[in-house]
Protein backbone atom coordinates (compact mmCIF):
# COMPACT_ATOMS: atom_id res chain seq x y z
CA UNK A 1 0.00 0.00 0.00
CA UNK A 2 1.28 3.30 -0.82
CA UNK A 3 1.79 5.54 2.18
CA UNK A 4 -0.64 8.59 2.34
CA UNK A 5 1.90 11.56 1.61
CA UNK A 6 1.08 14.60 4.17
CA UNK A 7 1.62 17.85 2.77
CA UNK A 8 2.92 20.40 5.90
CA UNK A 9 0.28 22.93 7.06
CA UNK A 10 -0.54 26.16 5.04
CA UNK A 11 0.83 24.50 2.07
CA UNK A 12 -2.18 24.87 0.43
CA UNK A 13 -2.14 28.80 1.38
CA UNK A 14 1.25 29.79 0.49
CA UNK A 15 0.25 27.74 -2.97
CA UNK A 16 -2.38 30.33 -3.36
CA UNK A 17 -0.21 33.39 -2.81
CA UNK A 18 2.39 32.31 -4.96
CA UNK A 19 -0.37 31.22 -7.69
CA UNK A 20 -1.45 34.96 -7.10
CA UNK A 21 1.79 36.67 -7.60
CA UNK A 22 2.85 34.50 -10.30
CA UNK A 23 -0.77 35.37 -12.15
CA UNK A 24 -0.66 39.02 -11.22
CA UNK A 25 2.84 38.97 -12.99
CA UNK A 26 2.01 37.70 -16.04
CA UNK A 27 -1.23 40.12 -16.67
CA UNK A 28 1.16 42.85 -16.22
CA UNK A 29 3.74 41.86 -18.94
CA UNK A 30 0.66 40.72 -20.83
CA UNK A 31 -0.94 44.29 -20.78
CA UNK A 32 2.53 46.51 -21.12
CA UNK A 33 2.71 44.18 -24.26
CA UNK A 34 -0.05 45.73 -25.19
CA UNK A 35 0.53 49.41 -24.46
CA UNK A 36 3.74 48.72 -26.60
CA UNK A 37 1.45 47.46 -29.57
CA UNK A 38 -0.46 50.44 -28.95
CA UNK A 39 2.50 52.25 -29.32
CA UNK A 40 3.40 50.75 -32.29
CA UNK A 41 0.14 51.27 -34.08
CA UNK A 42 -0.01 54.75 -33.34
CA UNK A 43 3.47 55.38 -34.87
CA UNK A 44 3.05 53.13 -37.97
CA UNK A 45 0.13 55.41 -38.75
CA UNK A 46 1.45 58.90 -38.23
CA UNK A 47 4.72 57.63 -40.72
CA UNK A 48 1.89 56.62 -43.38
CA UNK A 49 0.26 60.25 -42.61
CA UNK A 50 3.39 62.18 -42.82
CA UNK A 51 5.66 59.74 -45.36
CA UNK A 52 7.80 58.91 -43.19
CA UNK A 53 7.77 55.33 -43.96
CA UNK A 54 7.07 51.85 -41.95
CA UNK A 55 9.48 51.68 -39.68
CA UNK A 56 8.65 54.84 -37.58
CA UNK A 57 7.59 53.04 -34.90
CA UNK A 58 10.90 52.08 -33.89
CA UNK A 59 13.01 55.73 -33.39
CA UNK A 60 8.94 56.50 -31.41
CA UNK A 61 9.56 53.46 -28.92
CA UNK A 62 13.39 53.89 -28.50
CA UNK A 63 12.29 57.78 -27.84
CA UNK A 64 9.56 56.47 -25.02
CA UNK A 65 12.42 54.61 -23.45
CA UNK A 66 14.79 57.13 -23.09
CA UNK A 67 12.69 59.36 -21.69
CA UNK A 68 11.74 56.65 -19.46
CA UNK A 69 14.82 56.43 -18.30
CA UNK A 70 16.26 59.97 -17.67
CA UNK A 71 12.51 60.79 -15.98
CA UNK A 72 12.56 58.27 -13.20
CA UNK A 73 16.35 58.54 -12.75
CA UNK A 74 15.33 61.86 -9.71
CA UNK A 75 11.57 60.24 -9.38
CA UNK A 76 12.24 59.20 -5.71
CA UNK A 77 14.15 62.78 -4.54
CA UNK A 78 11.14 64.97 -6.21
CA UNK A 79 7.86 62.52 -4.87
CA UNK A 80 9.58 63.06 -1.27
CA UNK A 81 9.94 66.51 -1.37
CA UNK A 82 6.36 67.28 -2.74
CA UNK A 83 5.16 64.99 0.22
CA UNK A 84 6.59 67.18 2.30
CA UNK A 85 8.25 63.88 3.50
CA UNK A 86 11.16 63.91 6.33
CA UNK A 87 13.89 61.37 7.24
CA UNK A 88 13.06 58.96 9.89
CA UNK A 89 15.88 58.93 12.54
CA UNK A 90 16.43 55.93 14.13
CA UNK A 91 16.33 56.61 17.43
CA UNK A 92 13.24 58.66 17.24
CA UNK A 93 11.38 55.95 15.09
CA UNK A 94 12.77 52.76 16.16
CA UNK A 95 9.21 51.02 15.81
CA UNK A 96 9.25 51.72 12.30
CA UNK A 97 12.97 50.90 11.58
CA UNK A 98 13.07 47.88 13.36
CA UNK A 99 10.03 46.60 11.08
CA UNK A 100 11.56 47.57 7.82
CA UNK A 101 14.87 45.95 8.69
CA UNK A 102 13.12 42.96 9.29
CA UNK A 103 11.52 42.80 6.46
CA UNK A 104 14.10 43.59 4.35
CA UNK A 105 15.87 40.89 5.58
CA UNK A 106 12.69 38.43 4.48
CA UNK A 107 12.15 40.02 1.07
CA UNK A 108 16.23 39.65 0.61
CA UNK A 109 16.65 43.41 -0.31
CA UNK A 110 18.78 46.43 1.41
CA UNK A 111 16.95 48.05 3.62
CA UNK A 112 15.35 51.10 2.24
CA UNK A 113 15.41 54.82 3.57
CA UNK A 114 12.74 56.24 5.77
CA UNK A 115 10.42 58.88 5.95
CA UNK A 116 8.02 60.48 7.95
CA UNK A 117 4.80 62.60 6.31
CA UNK A 118 3.48 64.48 9.42
CA UNK A 119 -0.15 63.96 8.66
CA UNK A 120 -2.63 62.39 10.72
CA UNK A 121 -4.20 60.83 7.81
CA UNK A 122 -3.03 57.24 8.03
CA UNK A 123 -1.12 56.49 4.38
CA UNK A 124 2.46 55.20 3.03
CA UNK A 125 4.17 54.76 -0.40
CA UNK A 126 7.38 53.53 -1.87
CA UNK A 127 9.55 55.39 -4.19
CA UNK A 128 13.07 54.87 -6.05
CA UNK A 129 14.28 53.77 -8.99
CA UNK A 130 15.89 50.22 -7.76
CA UNK A 131 16.08 48.58 -4.18
CA UNK A 132 19.48 50.37 -3.66
CA UNK A 133 17.61 53.76 -3.87
CA UNK A 134 14.65 53.01 -2.70
CA UNK A 135 12.46 55.25 0.27
CA UNK A 136 9.26 54.25 2.01
CA UNK A 137 7.13 57.10 3.04
CA UNK A 138 4.51 56.60 6.05
CA UNK A 139 2.35 58.92 7.55
CA UNK A 140 2.14 60.02 10.99
CA UNK A 141 -1.05 58.85 11.36
CA UNK A 142 0.05 55.63 10.16
CA UNK A 143 2.00 54.68 12.80
CA UNK A 144 -0.33 56.00 15.37
CA UNK A 145 -3.21 54.00 14.14
CA UNK A 146 -2.17 50.32 13.16
CA UNK A 147 -1.26 47.70 15.32
CA UNK A 148 2.59 45.76 14.87
CA UNK A 149 0.94 43.12 12.42
CA UNK A 150 -1.06 46.19 10.50
CA UNK A 151 1.93 47.91 10.39
CA UNK A 152 4.43 44.89 9.15
CA UNK A 153 0.99 44.12 6.09
CA UNK A 154 1.70 47.49 4.95
CA UNK A 155 5.21 47.73 5.47
CA UNK A 156 5.47 44.30 3.14
CA UNK A 157 3.55 45.71 0.59
CA UNK A 158 5.31 48.72 0.33
CA UNK A 159 8.46 46.52 -0.01
CA UNK A 160 6.79 44.28 -2.79
CA UNK A 161 6.66 47.51 -4.76
CA UNK A 162 10.43 48.08 -4.23
CA UNK A 163 11.23 44.30 -5.20
CA UNK A 164 8.79 44.04 -7.94
CA UNK A 165 10.44 47.07 -9.73
CA UNK A 166 7.30 48.39 -9.76
CA UNK A 167 8.57 52.03 -9.72
CA UNK A 168 10.30 51.97 -12.66
CA UNK A 169 7.95 49.63 -14.31
CA UNK A 170 5.56 52.40 -14.33
CA UNK A 171 7.99 54.79 -15.16
CA UNK A 172 8.37 53.18 -18.54
CA UNK A 173 3.88 52.66 -18.60
CA UNK A 174 3.85 56.45 -18.14
CA UNK A 175 5.99 57.19 -20.81
CA UNK A 176 4.86 55.02 -23.70
CA UNK A 177 1.34 55.93 -22.48
CA UNK A 178 2.21 59.73 -22.88
CA UNK A 179 4.09 59.01 -26.15
CA UNK A 180 0.68 57.73 -27.63
CA UNK A 181 -1.37 60.59 -26.89
CA UNK A 182 1.71 62.89 -28.26
CA UNK A 183 1.84 61.13 -31.33
CA UNK A 184 -1.87 60.97 -32.04
CA UNK A 185 -2.08 64.97 -30.91
CA UNK A 186 0.45 65.81 -33.59
CA UNK A 187 -1.65 63.88 -35.95
CA UNK A 188 -4.86 65.67 -35.49
CA UNK A 189 -3.64 68.77 -35.39
CA UNK A 190 -2.00 68.40 -38.66
CA UNK A 191 -5.30 66.37 -39.92
CA UNK A 192 -7.30 69.52 -38.60
CA UNK A 193 -5.29 72.45 -39.84
CA UNK A 194 -3.30 71.03 -43.00
CA UNK A 195 -0.24 69.19 -43.40
CA UNK A 196 1.13 67.39 -45.91
CA UNK A 197 -0.69 64.76 -47.68
CA UNK A 198 -0.85 61.06 -46.24
CA UNK A 199 -0.26 57.72 -48.54
CA UNK A 200 -3.21 56.78 -47.91
CA UNK A 201 -4.94 59.93 -49.39
CA UNK A 202 -6.36 57.65 -52.53
CA UNK A 203 -7.73 54.94 -50.03
CA UNK A 204 -10.25 56.68 -47.66
CA UNK A 205 -11.45 54.12 -45.93
CA UNK A 206 -8.06 53.23 -44.76
CA UNK A 207 -7.83 56.73 -43.89
CA UNK A 208 -10.45 57.00 -42.01
CA UNK A 209 -9.86 53.46 -39.90
CA UNK A 210 -6.52 54.95 -39.48
CA UNK A 211 -7.87 58.42 -37.79
CA UNK A 212 -10.26 56.18 -35.90
CA UNK A 213 -7.55 54.36 -34.14
CA UNK A 214 -5.93 57.41 -33.59
CA UNK A 215 -8.79 59.53 -32.28
CA UNK A 216 -9.12 56.29 -29.36
CA UNK A 217 -5.66 55.29 -28.85
CA UNK A 218 -5.19 57.72 -25.93
CA UNK A 219 -8.52 56.85 -24.38
CA UNK A 220 -7.26 52.87 -24.74
CA UNK A 221 -3.40 53.53 -23.45
CA UNK A 222 -4.81 55.06 -20.24
CA UNK A 223 -7.19 52.90 -19.91
CA UNK A 224 -4.34 50.11 -20.15
CA UNK A 225 -2.21 52.29 -17.70
CA UNK A 226 -4.67 52.40 -15.03
CA UNK A 227 -5.61 48.57 -15.43
CA UNK A 228 -2.02 48.08 -14.82
CA UNK A 229 -1.72 50.21 -12.03
CA UNK A 230 -4.48 48.16 -10.27
CA UNK A 231 -2.35 45.20 -11.41
CA UNK A 232 0.80 45.99 -9.56
CA UNK A 233 -1.44 47.04 -6.25
CA UNK A 234 -2.84 42.93 -6.55
CA UNK A 235 1.08 41.98 -7.14
CA UNK A 236 2.50 43.71 -3.96
CA UNK A 237 -0.52 42.81 -1.76
CA UNK A 238 0.15 39.08 -2.92
CA UNK A 239 4.22 39.72 -2.74
CA UNK A 240 3.74 41.28 0.95
CA UNK A 241 1.27 38.57 1.94
CA UNK A 242 4.54 35.85 1.06
CA UNK A 243 6.97 38.14 3.13
CA UNK A 244 5.12 38.04 6.26
CA UNK A 245 2.91 34.76 5.63
CA UNK A 246 -0.38 36.76 7.42
CA UNK A 247 -2.45 38.16 4.57
CA UNK A 248 -4.46 38.89 7.42
CA UNK A 249 -2.32 41.75 8.62
CA UNK A 250 -2.17 43.50 5.89
CA UNK A 251 -6.34 42.90 5.31
CA UNK A 252 -7.10 44.56 8.30
CA UNK A 253 -4.71 47.37 7.23
CA UNK A 254 -6.90 48.40 4.29
CA UNK A 255 -10.17 48.13 5.84
CA UNK A 256 -8.53 50.53 8.53
CA UNK A 257 -7.16 52.43 5.76
CA UNK A 258 -10.61 52.43 3.88
CA UNK A 259 -12.72 53.34 6.87
CA UNK A 260 -10.19 56.39 8.16
CA UNK A 261 -11.96 59.82 6.40
CA UNK A 262 -9.07 61.86 7.41
CA UNK A 263 -7.87 64.11 4.06
CA UNK A 264 -4.63 63.41 3.44
CA UNK A 265 -3.06 67.43 3.02
CA UNK A 266 -0.12 66.69 0.85
CA UNK A 267 -1.39 64.38 -1.54
CA UNK A 268 -2.11 65.30 -5.78
CA UNK A 269 -3.20 63.78 -8.84
CA UNK A 270 0.71 63.67 -9.43
CA UNK A 271 1.60 61.22 -6.34
CA UNK A 272 -1.71 59.84 -5.75
CA UNK A 273 -1.05 56.33 -7.53
CA UNK A 274 1.75 55.88 -5.42
CA UNK A 275 0.08 55.57 -2.08
CA UNK A 276 -0.89 52.17 -0.55
CA UNK A 277 -4.66 53.84 -1.27
CA UNK A 278 -5.93 56.31 -3.43
CA UNK A 279 -6.02 59.57 -1.08
CA UNK A 280 -8.24 61.49 -3.52
CA UNK A 281 -11.77 60.80 -4.09
CA UNK A 282 -12.25 57.98 -6.41
CA UNK A 283 -14.91 56.86 -8.72
CA UNK A 284 -17.65 55.29 -7.72
CA UNK A 285 -19.79 52.00 -8.87
CA UNK A 286 -18.86 49.77 -11.91
CA UNK A 287 -16.62 52.92 -12.98
CA UNK A 288 -14.06 52.41 -10.37
CA UNK A 289 -12.93 49.70 -12.04
CA UNK A 290 -11.74 51.57 -15.28
CA UNK A 291 -10.94 54.67 -13.68
CA UNK A 292 -9.35 54.31 -10.65
CA UNK A 293 -5.71 53.99 -9.82
CA UNK A 294 -6.07 51.10 -7.28
CA UNK A 295 -8.71 48.04 -6.89
CA UNK A 296 -11.72 48.26 -5.31
CA UNK A 297 -10.68 47.67 -1.12
CA UNK A 298 -13.13 44.87 -0.99
CA UNK A 299 -11.73 42.94 -3.48
CA UNK A 300 -8.12 43.34 -2.74
CA UNK A 301 -9.14 42.67 0.95
CA UNK A 302 -11.59 39.45 -0.34
CA UNK A 303 -8.10 38.26 -2.68
CA UNK A 304 -6.08 38.30 0.75
CA UNK A 305 -8.30 36.38 2.96
CA UNK A 306 -9.03 33.98 0.13
CA UNK A 307 -5.18 33.08 0.05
Amino acid sequence: MRPVSKRPPGWIRVTSMFDAIAGNRRQSYFLLALVVLLLAGVAYVFGLYFDLGHWVAVPALLFALMMAWGSYYYSDRIVLSMSQAHPAERKDEPYLWNTVEGLSIAAGLPPPKCYIIEDSAPNAFATGRDPEHAAIAVTRGLLEKMDRLELEGVVAHEMSHIGNYDIRFMTLVTVLVGTVVLLSDWMLRARWYGGRKSRGGGHPILLLIGLVFVILSPIIAQMMKLALSRRREFLADATGAKLTRYPEGLARALEKLAADTQPLEVANKATAHLYIINPLTEHKGWTNKLFSTHPPMEERVARLRGM
